[in-house]
């Protein structure tokens, strides 16, 4: 089959992390597929653009992924020209694909839905199967994140565009294992009269790369004495430092420990965002030194320190979007490092307590944090050893090979 990918996002690893879909594309073309790649020529939370000047598209081949980017504006943040820059995208990759042989099946990302409504609607232009993916509920997560009020009048035209998209397509893939569940409480299901036929809805979340996270665990190591240090029961976080990501409370937890005369612990957070230099700050001021904050590593060393860690730590601020589950892109990593882990996260559909792969609490004040770290690190090397191994299986079943299978399966059904 020839597939399309389109994803606004989904530029090589190596500029942005977000490797799903480069994922996707390596293991369907080991299945005997022919794949490309339709991305922005812009790279998200960067200055880089892929595309000087004014030509329409470039083509390249990374990592043996064939990438076509699709020309459009430079942005910062979130204001007016990432806007333009999300419906540039979507009008100009229908133009640019027409350069391209006719595909078999298309599957188009709602990482922003313009795009995926223009890979929908080129699936129809040429007779072939249009799948969506869905990785973020738009709008819903605006709503749930306070970001638009729920009587905002401009939230009815966007749930009717989220539900033409789903309606629109042959099958609707979501990350999230309660997508079902979001359509149905939408009544958007046919058997409460809405437009979406429940047998066309499909859940693949994301995973980890098996191959090459034991590939760059092995070949990668980090150098970092916090991380190597005898005798000390080493925390990890590794993400965004961000406002989403409230590390304050990790801050705190951190205090709490150091006041209580825990000098066994420390806490390594790697990763960076505009909330890191505050942070560093406030635990300077407080005189913290059982907390260190490393800034941005590459992700080919993330294997190896996730790996080294005693405990990594998955910490997200809780937000009402996650009652249908969660995907987060770090916890399949977390889970192939073969460590404990310990998420301060109340979620449904919690791969970690399915997996039994770590400790769940449902609060995240920095006092049950810290009770939490402070309990583990007491455990007994069989119990934590026992939690390792249920992180590695868990990591089997999310390896991307067995999710690609799945997603060729969805993509080879008839029309």
């Amino acid at each position: 089959m020839n597939i399309w990918l389109i994803n606004h996002y989904a530029v090589p690893p190596a500029l942005y992390p977000l490797a799903r879909t480069s994922c996707f594309a390596k293991y369907l073309e080991k299945l005997g597929h022919t794949v490309t790649i339709f991305a922005a020529s812009t790279v998200h939370n960067s200055d880089i653009n892929l595309i000087e000047g004014k030509k329409a598209y470039r083509e390249e081949t990374a990592d043996g992924v064939r990438y076509v980017y699709v020309r459009t504006c430079r942005y910062r943040g979130n204001g007016i020209k990432r806007i333009i820059n999300m419906f540039q995208f979507s009008v100009r990759v229908r133009k640019v694909c027409g350069h391209f042989a006719k595909p078999d099946a298309i599957l188009a990302s709602s990482a922003t839905p313009p795009a995926c409504m223009a890979g929908l609607k080129l699936s129809q232009k040429y007779g072939c199967r249009g799948v969506a993916e869905v990785s973020d509920l738009w709008p819903e997560s605006f709503v749930a994140y306070g970001l638009i009020g729920k009587r905002n009048p401009l939230l009815i035209p966007m749930y009717m565009f989220e539900k033409r998209m789903y309606k629109k397509a042959d099958a609707v893939i979501f990350t999230m294992e309660g997508g079902a569940d979001y359509i149905r409480g939408k009544g958007w299901d046919k058997e409460q009269g809405g437009p979406v036929d429940m047998a066309k809805v499909f859940h693949i979340n994301n995973g980890v790369d098996m191959e090459e996270f034991e590939y760059n665990r092995e070949h990668y190591r980090y150098e970092d004495p916090d991380l190597m240090a005898e005798g000390v029961f080493k925390a990890v976080y590794a993400g965004t430092v961000g406002k989403a990501n409230s590390l304050a409370a990790i801050v705190g937890a951190a205090e709490i420990l150091q006041e209580k005369g825990a000098d066994n612990i420390r806490f390594i957070i790697y990763g960076d965002g505009e909330e890191r230099e505050a942070l560093v700050k406030s635990c300077s001021e407080k005189g913290l030194s059982n907390i260190v904050f490393k800034g941005r590593v590459d992700k080919k060393y993330i294997p190896f320190i996730l790996s080294s860690a005693d405990l990594n730590i998955v910490h997200v601020k809780s937000s009402p979007i996650m009652r249908y589950g969660m995907s987060l892109n770090k916890l399949f990593d977390y889970f192939a490092a073969g460590r404990p882990i310990l998420s301060d996260m109340d979620t449904n559909y919690d791969l970690i307590k399915k997996y039994s792969a770590g400790v769940v609490i449902t609060s995240q004040e920095p006092r049950e944090i810290a009770e939490a770290v402070l309990r583990l690190s007491m455990e007994s090397l069989e119990y934590l050893s026992e939690l390792s191994e249920n992180a590695r299986r868990a990591a089997e079943d999310f390896d991307f090979k067995k999710l690609t299978e799945k997603l060729s399966r969805i993509l080879l059904e008839e029309k």
